[in-house]
């Protein structure tokens, strides 16, 4: 055992999904990515912390174009070869049936141990809890959150793990702390002491930065579903009121929690100011695992300041062909070709480019701008399919310059953010809580044109190392906050962008240059790994 195991706290970091592979389909989005690539880190720089996470069957839905141009939604049963057995299964209550939880090993993708529960076994009533990843609302999802939180809990006992600090990534790991809890009142304690020494043992990260996104049960269903573990309904809304919001809940019962960049910082204070005994909220802001996201080429191309452009377009090639596999589309590698891939949902307005088809239209039908979308709607978001149909309908009328790739995955995330020439983000200001994607961009030489939103405004240099969508402008009334950022994103697209890439190679690639400079460190998994161990974990 190393030195650094010896005398740094003992992690158990729990969340609902992780993206660790293409192959393991235990993943919706940022918050599986980066706890994926949190795991990578823990193993890659010798940290001592082990994962708890979910078996899901089925996994996340896999989403396909159907002829209509519309997103239709597929699942189908996942069996992993690649996990390790461990013969420990542990038994969670949930509406007073006994429900036995299998514990299985995952380190197979470089990582720190994970280890996943699994109600999919003989015997079990309720086999269907562990099924699909974001499949359910209410009770299921109630179900599902007891097996990772009570049931994480329960296999880190079974496997003698001893651990010195509980990480929640997001509240979905909440009834973690209620289990803790439960074990010290057990043993003698009352509520209040309970709750005192638990508190001092969570720490928590939050990520949504709307308050309506933030999750929340009816207390008496909690009780129902026996989620309360003997806590009386008014104890529970003393946690976190009624409904219950999960988010208040783990504020409560965490000595400390973090948000996930430094503008999300301040805007979590501001959301939860109101929230009497809550954890401070310190700013650490995420970070990518290289080795998984970034081109090494690329990397030792900008150490020893040599050739970026010949790599770059290298990965750019890559891209096309994954294009023209997929889509049987035949992109221009010397034409400007823009990124975009992510969650399809409203406040990313994915689709604001096309909003002024008298201004773009003549960049697209030349071809002079080319734009690759992806990204996938949650299966319940009929406003977030009809955002990726429109986009669909956009490159069926700019068949030459708009793609879009359906069914969202790392494959398709690590070559956009390695092939593309810049990367557009256009949230609206400040809903972005962080943004890993454009790190990605940012390390491969991939030029960020963003809106001063989650992790950007740390790195920005405008016209050094990318480009700032607007100048951080926020409104209530959707209306002018979209004219305000379109009005933005064309001026610096079409004055700026263009015009660099196609009559100043010279600046391109030094922006490249400072591009990978300035992000390669200070937005790395390894930076993010020492600020949780001195911000959040030591005592």
């Amino acid at each position: 055992m190393s030195e650094k195991k010896n005398t740094l706290p003992r992690v158990a970091y729990f969340c609902m999904e992780y993206g660790l592979d293409n192959r393991f389909k235990a993943y919706a989005g940022g918050l599986g990515i980066l706890a994926g690539d949190y795991m990578k880190g823990a193993k890659q720089y010798d940290y001592p912390i082990v994962g708890i996470g979910i078996k899901w069957k089925q996994g996340y839905t896999d989403q396909f174009i159907g002829e209509d141009g519309k997103p239709y939604d597929s699942y189908k049963n996942y069996d992993y070869d690649f996990m390790e057995d461990t013969g420990i299964s542990v038994p969670v209550t949930i509406r007073g049936r006994n429900v036995q939880c299998k514990v299985w090993k995952l380190d197979a993708f470089d990582n720190a141990p994970l280890y996943l529960l699994d109600t999919d076994v003989p015997g079990n009533e309720d086999a269907w809890i562990t099924g699909q990843l974001c499949g359910w609302f209410g009770e299921e999802r109630i179900a599902q959150e007891m097996v990772l939180g009570v049931g994480g809990i329960r296999a880190l006992r079974s496997l003698g793990i001893e651990v010195d600090t509980y990480h929640f990534n997001e509240g979905h790991a909440l009834f973690a702390g209620f289990e803790l809890m439960r074990e010290k009142m057990e043993d003698g304690m009352t509520f209040e002491e309970a709750w005192k020494a638990s508190r001092e043992q969570i720490v928590f990260t939050t990520h949504t930065p709307v308050i309506q996104g933030n999750e929340s049960h009816p207390v008496d269903r909690l009780i129902y579903m026996g989620a309360n573990l003997g806590m009386k309904p008014s104890q529970l809304r003393r946690l976190a009121g009624d409904p219950f919001n999960m988010t208040v809940g783990a504020l409560r019962l965490s000595r400390k929690s973090n948000a996930v960049a430094q503008l999300h910082g301040e805007t979590a204070n501001k959301m939860w100011a109101h929230i009497h005994g809550r954890s401070d909220i310190v700013a650490i802001t995420n970070g990518i695992h290289r080795n998984t996201w970034v081109d090494s080429a690329m990397l030792d191309a900008a150490e020893k300041g040599g050739d970026l452009w010949e790599p770059h377009q290298k990965n750019k090639r890559a891209l096309l062909e994954l294009i023209k596999r997929k889509n049987g589309v035949k992109l221009d590698e010397n034409k400007l070709l823009i990124g975009f891939a992510r969650r399809s949902v409203p406040y990313k307005r994915s689709d604001l480019i096309f909003s002024d088809p008298d201004t773009i239209a003549p960049y697209l039908k030349d071809g002079k701008i080319q734009i690759v979308f992806s990204g996938r709607a949650h299966p319940l978001d009929d406003t977030g399919k009809a955002i990726a149909a429109n986009l669909v309908r956009m490159s069926e009328e700019y068949p030459k310059a708009v793609v879009f790739l359906e069914n969202y995955d790392m494959e398709i995330g690590a070559a956009i953010t390695r092939g593309s020439d810049l990367w557009l983000n256009n949230p609206r200001r400040p809903k972005e809580a962080s943004g890993t994607s454009g790190m990605k961009a940012a390390m491969n030489g991939v030029l960020n044109l963003s809106v001063l939103d989650g992790w950007w405004p740390e790195a920005c240099d405008h016209g050094v190392n990318g480009w700032q969508l607007g100048d951080a402008f926020e409104s209530e009334d959707v209306e002018e906050q979209d004219a305000h950022d379109l009005a933005a994103l064309y001026k610096v697209l079409l004055e700026e962008v263009v015009p660099t890439y196609y009559e100043n190679h010279k600046k391109w690639l030094e922006m490249m240059q400072a591009s990978i400079q300035s992000t390669r460190e200070a937005f790395s998994v390894k930076r993010m790994l020492e600020e949780y161990y001195e911000l959040l974990y030591q005592q």
